[in-house]
């Protein structure tokens, strides 16, 4: 697979987990992480369509990370 389609199905990826935990209860600092995993996906696909998918897939792992954590806090995985 190339990196850059992995680095699209990890937006996808990341864009359904976002819904998935849209509904949720946050505290102001869990939404400033929301919001801080938003900017890293922009980004993700900022340094992607400058062809600099290094940069692009640290964005996008890093934006999992925060979501998952607050996942992992709210008890869906």
């Amino acid at each position: 697979m190339e990196c850059k389609d992995r680095i699209l199905i990890d937006i996808t990826k990341l864009e359904n987990s976002l819904k998935e935990i849209k509904d949720l209860n946050f505290s102001d600092k869990e939404k400033e992480i929301i919001e801080r995993a938003k900017n890293y996906m922009d980004d993700c696909k900022y340094y992607l369509e400058k062809k600099d998918e290094i940069s692009s897939f640290g964005c996008i792992t890093y934006s999992h990370g925060l979501v998952d954590a607050l996942k992992i806090n709210h008890g869906l995985i």
